[in-house]
């Protein structure tokens, strides 16, 4: 069994693929050649927004977006506990300073309250980190609370970068996820939604003004060309071939889309009385990057996971540690009670378009067989 069918999605698509690919070699253009710009355009439209700018890597999307908004030394971005390290490493590699906010305890994602609650106590605390900005996470595929998320930052004069690596194709009241703050961030890593078979990402932008200054950024600051710099910037573009691959995907990506809902929807069918399964409130289209369980304790957690491996089911726990105890940010005892607990009680099933009926159903047998067993008095 897959955890990502990568294997089985290649197999669908091999034919054209390997023609996108071999026509890529033949053109010999093997950096931002026509494929990209043609990818940027139709992702641009499909996340709903004027502009968008391929980079190398999800990280790199952050990280430019980050430094397109000028953060830097002294500055405070607001991100949550619960994600991947990549959304505080980027801050810390612009000097500036993360700070951390509680997620959600039904969605994982950055929970609203607890940002405004956040922001109430920095400002009384007369800290001298000047807060900028702040970066939600649509974890698992689902988009964070933008509705009340925006109206917190409007009126604390905060910035939002949204990171959406995870949720490419999901929306929130029919407007498109990458399309929410200033800037919306993806990634194109291979087990993502929509992935490319290496690294990769892309950012959207609201203006020409910003895109043009991530174009600058993606190629060391250049000006008229990249021997003339006017910053300093990265060297993050999309390679073509890459560009080629996400063009045959995206060919295929709305009926993947359709098809994580439906086996997202058998998994939650057979599940939801015995363990807590994926929120998707109404007005919410997620597109499931994953389906993520949550279970009574670590110990339950932990002994599923040795279960059902020995079945040879494919599980994974995203993210074990939250990023406020991580030790490249210093650790800290502040108190992220929702984050750690999530931490010790997730965990992630086999996802993607291709699990088929009979596969679900061995996955769901096994967490029954499972959880009927440990819930059992011991002798």
């Amino acid at each position: 069994m897959e955890f990502s069918g990568l294997r089985t999605q290649y197999e669908r698509l091999r034919p054209q693929m390997e023609k996108s690919v071999l026509e890529v070699l033949s053109q010999g253009s093997y950096i931002m050649g026509p494929q990209v710009e043609e990818l940027e355009e139709q992702l641009a439209q499909m996340a709903g927004v004027p502009e968008c700018v391929s980079v190398s890597s999800g990280t790199d999307a952050l990280l430019m977006a980050l430094m397109a908004s000028g953060i830097g030394p002294g500055d405070g971005v607001i991100t949550t506990a619960f994600s991947f390290f990549a959304t505080a490493e980027v801050i810390l590699l612009c000097q500036a300073v993360p700070i951390f906010c509680d997620c959600n305890p039904d969605t994982y994602n950055l929970d609203p309250f607890c940002l405004e609650q956040t922001i109430k106590k920095h400002l009384s605390s007369h800290s001298p980190i000047r807060l900028k900005a702040v970066i939600p996470v649509d974890l698992f595929g689902l988009c964070a609370d933008y509705t009340r998320i925006c109206e917190i930052c409007q009126d604390y004069g905060l910035m939002i970068i949204e990171d959406a690596a995870q949720s490419f194709g999901a929306s929130l009241q029919s407007q498109k996820a990458g399309s929410f703050g200033r800037f919306g961030c993806t990634s194109f890593f291979p087990a993502k939604p929509l992935g490319c078979y290496g690294d990769g990402g892309a950012i959207f932008a609201h203006t020409q003004e910003d895109a043009d200054l991530l174009r600058s950024l993606r190629v060391h600051g250049k000006g008229r060309d990249k021997y003339e710099n006017r910053r300093v910037g990265l060297n993050a573009r999309l390679d073509t071939i890459q560009a080629a691959v996400l063009l045959e995907k995206l060919k295929v990506f709305p009926d993947e889309l359709k098809r994580r809902q439906q086996v997202a929807a058998q998994y939650t069918q057979r599940l939801e009385q015995i363990v807590k399964t994926p929120q998707q409130p109404e007005g919410y289209f997620c597109c499931f990057a994953q389906y993520t369980i949550g279970l009574e304790s670590r110990e339950q957690r932990d002994k599923l996971r040795e279960f059902l491996t020995e079945r040879r089911i494919p599980t994974n726990i995203y993210y074990p540690i939250p990023l406020n105890r991580q030790k490249a940010v210093g650790g800290s005892n502040w108190p992220m009670p929702n984050a750690e607990t999530a931490a010790d009680r997730v965990l992630s099933l086999p996802m993607h378009p291709y699990l088929e009926p009979k596969e679900i159903d061995q996955v769901c047998d096994s967490i029954f067989e499972y959880i009927q067993g440990y819930s059992q008095p011991q002798e």
